[in-house]
């Protein structure tokens, strides 16, 4: 998985795999889902990304420990 966020044209980019876009699909304004051709989800891009979120060029990543099944056990961490 890959973060871009790129500060020019306000966009954040997920990118889940490298696998080629086949449809790309915007459900809710400013949010687009890109997928290949076997309908799996390739890539998420949040426009206006500065707009959306406190800081879209900082990342914290999480590895949850195996025996943690919920977000709000994360809390206790």
């Amino acid at each position: 998985m890959k973060l871009l966020y790129d500060p020019d044209v306000d966009v954040l980019s997920i990118l889940f795999s490298d696998a080629l876009i086949a449809e790309s699909d915007e459900d809710k304004p400013g949010m687009i889902l890109d997928y290949d051709a076997a309908g799996n989800v390739v890539s998420l891009e949040i426009l206006q990304a500065s707009t959306r979120m406190t800081n879209p060029g900082s990342v914290e990543y999480t590895v949850l420990p195996p025996s943690l099944t919920s977000a709000s056990q994360l809390v206790a961490l």
